[in-house]
């Protein structure tokens, strides 16, 4: 089994050469010579990650003896347009650019039951999630499945990364849905910025029980900025799953260069870059990454210049328009 390797340089940063080192360190590291490998990278709304350059070049350095397929973890965001795709994969052909359709093309690999729902929401969940994942993920077709992505704060899990990526991002409708709500339930303030939390130990043991089987491998990135506050990939940390050595390694790093604290804030302004961020789905994130730092009664001003929608899918637009941004409260008595 591949061990936990990693590239650590939080004042400069993993140069373009260290990274390539570290990625011939990962591929020698493999159990074997894979001849088909599926990667699974975020989408575009994830572009800060440093994982499309990862995955192209992994795509460079195994396509002389593998055929390579890459599937972004969309989650239910919108698929790639031709100019994402190769603003993000430099060098990586589209036709081999596969879309995950979060409605359909799904294998249920397993159940969560509502007992277990039930434990993890303090009781607020009794409902069974059906563990859904992509077809070509479950298929048993790839040698090597390597997951890439950023280990960073967030609001439903703690801290993203791991097996989120695939769990969540190439998952379906039921368990998207349910796990984003099992975190809505579970109090942000709880969440953000920490190691454990009800979703990751639903994810946790969804992996335990129904991904062992398949050879998955983690690519994680840490980035942060340096002392001239340019963005740079300060960490990079490997393994195979479900081993989470890695997993944490990264989150302790991510913890302790992207959270900043500071005294209750008066107003805060977030500027959200319109080439990523059309969507409330999305935007939402600027409250959820300042709430914990807005003072009683404070002020948050969203500059949102390429806003266009609510939801990233048709049903979620219809959904947020038909019911609006209530709260918990309301919510739960709708149900």
């Amino acid at each position: 089994m591949l061990l936990c390797i990693n590239r650590v340089n939080r004042q400069a940063g993993v140069s373009a050469l260290e990274m390539e080192a570290f990625l011939r360190e990962f591929l020698a590291g493999l159990p074997i010579k894979p001849k088909k490998v599926l990667l699974i990278p975020p989408d575009f709304t994830r572009y800060h990650s440093a994982a499309g350059e990862v995955s192209a070049l992994l795509y460079r350095l195994l396509v002389p003896r593998a055929s390579v397929e890459l599937l972004p973890a969309l989650g239910t965001h919108r698929p790639m347009t031709a100019a994402e795709m190769a603003h993000m994969f430099p060098g990586i052909p589209h036709t081999c650019i596969r879309v995950h359709d979060w409605q359909q093309g799904l294998t249920q690999i397993g159940e969560i039951s509502a007992q277990r729902l039930g434990e993890l929401s303090a009781g607020k969940m009794d409902v069974p999630v059906r563990m859904e994942i992509n077809r070509w993920v479950a298929s048993g077709a790839y040698d090597a499945i390597i997951s890439i992505g950023q280990v960073v704060p967030h609001e439903v899990i703690g801290m993203a990364g791991g097996n989120k990526n695939i769990l969540v991002g190439t998952a379906g409708s039921d368990t998207i849905n349910k796990s984003h709500f099992l975190g809505a339930l579970s109090d942000m303030e709880k969440i953000m910025g920490r190691l454990e939390s009800p979703v990751r130990e639903l994810l946790n043991e969804a992996e335990d029980r129904f991904l062992s089987h398949l050879p998955i491998y983690y690519i994680q990135t840490v980035r942060a900025r340096n002392s001239t506050g340019q963005l740079v990939t300060s960490g990079l940390f490997a393994g195979a799953g479900p081993q989470r050595e890695c997993f944490l390694a990264a989150a302790r790093q991510s913890q302790q260069m992207n959270i900043l604290r500071v005294p209750p804030l008066k107003k805060v302004v977030v500027y959200l870059d319109p080439a990523e961020f059309k969507s409330t789905w999305l935007g939402n994130k600027a409250i959820y990454r300042t709430r914990m730092a807005l003072a009683d009664g404070g002020e948050l001003l969203v500059l949102a210049p390429g806003l266009v929608e609510f939801g990233e899918a048709a049903i979620n637009e219809q959904l947020n328009r038909r019911h609006e941004y209530r709260g918990t409260p309301a919510t739960m008595r709708a149900l």
